[in-house]
């Protein structure tokens, strides 16, 4: 059987990294489009929305109906809630 072609380039951590701290900075603010253009250094847009969908799926941003960019993810909630002895799969 043959592998599945990948059709688009795999961002680097640095960039995952850089779009989070981006994004964490001016959560709330801007949409999807506006955000981009934040970002520190030039990234093509294909990868950063590559980029949007993993986070989005990994549950550190929600993306509202007006396309604004919004940082949920919350590691001190999550350390306090494992804390009380929450046990995880």
């Amino acid at each position: 059987m043959p592998k599945e072609k990948i059709k688009y380039h795999s961002p680097k951590l640095e960039s995952i990294l850089m779009v989070e701290n981006t994004i964490k900075k001016y959560s709330s603010q801007y949409t999807i489009y506006q955000l981009w253009k934040k970002i520190p250094k030039k990234m093509m847009y294909q990868t950063y929305k590559i980029i949007l969908e993993y986070l989005e799926e990994s549950s550190k941003i929600i993306i509202d109906k007006d396309n604004i960019v919004i940082w949920i993810y919350d590691k001190k909630n999550i350390s306090k809630i494992l804390s009380l002895g929450v046990k995880l799969r």
